[in-house]
């Protein structure tokens, strides 16, 4: 039985016509998005889909978009268990957070899987904002990676990313670093492969990955685009990079018409 179905009883035709029925499962934190006609009845919704997923304990509703230079997201508590921080599990992996002081998407645990399945061993990484270090984790889990350092400008981020490199026992494998990439990446050397999975303005650090990057790198660059928009993106990266294009991927959607896009190339 799906979100929809369970109120099929409660909410009006029109109502449901209004339902938003996908929403994110972080841990055992559900956020979901109600709009304003539906607000009256969020209590409700709340309700029958913490009754729906066994595993959540706790019903967050957003409020508003992401605001700030840390991309925070405001959440409203409505049912179960009042907290908002929770251990999320993916890959073999264990990531503790804040989710409304943190950026993290669950819906991007594929993706993470699709670059680990890429690296090869002893390869030197750099993670570019690298959040709450799901990448760095799930990457030196699962992997003979030789070293992974990741840079994140949130400083609550940071902090249980540091948490998480404990919790999942790779202290060895990582490093981690907090502040403005611009200023940290050009001290840090050359590497083997450069993950830049912040997609807003992502454009503006082409520069950093390229003084970081070397002969055979490849990169994973990520933006917000609509498929006509995507042809520029790329055509700036051959701008700044003698490069090889190796794959554009489709990640998720951003909003309507817009995506969220991973393209890999390799420096040549």
């Amino acid at each position: 039985m799906n979100l929809k179905q369970a109120l099929a009883k409660k909410l009006t035709k029109k109502e449901l016509s209004l339902l938003k029925t996908s929403f994110d499962i972080v841990g055992s934190i559900a956020i979901i998005d109600i709009p304003e006609e539906l607000e009256k009845k969020e209590k409700i919704i709340a309700e029958e889909l913490l009754n729906l997923i066994k595993h959540v304990k706790t019903i967050l509703k957003k409020t508003g978009i992401r605001y700030g230079k840390y991309r925070r997201q405001k959440l409203k508590f409505l049912i179960g268990e009042r907290k908002k921080i929770t251990t999320h599990k993916e890959s073999n992996s264990r990531l503790k957070l804040n989710v409304e002081t943190c950026y993290f998407s669950s819906r991007l645990s594929h993706d993470r899987l699709r670059i680990m399945n890429q690296v090869k061993p002893q390869e030197k990484i750099l993670v570019m904002f690298s959040g709450i270090a799901p990448y760095q984790i799930v990457i030196a889990r699962n992997t003979k990676v030789k070293e992974i350092i990741g840079v994140e400008f949130n400083p609550e981020a940071h902090k249980y990313a540091l948490e998480n490199l404990k919790l999942n026992k790779v202290e060895n494998k990582i490093k981690l670093y907090c502040g403005d990439v611009k200023k940290i990446v050009p001290k840090l050397g050359k590497f083997d492969r450069i993950l830049m999975p912040a997609p807003k303005n992502a454009e503006n650090f082409l520069d950093v990955a390229k003084k970081a990057s070397k002969k055979n790198t490849t990169i994973h660059f990520y933006c917000f685009a609509t498929e006509n928009e995507l042809k520029k993106f790329k055509e700036l990266i051959k701008q700044k990079f003698n490069c090889k294009i190796l794959d554009c991927i489709k990640t998720n959607q951003h909003k309507p018409r817009s995506y969220r896009y991973r393209i890999d190339f390799k420096v040549l």
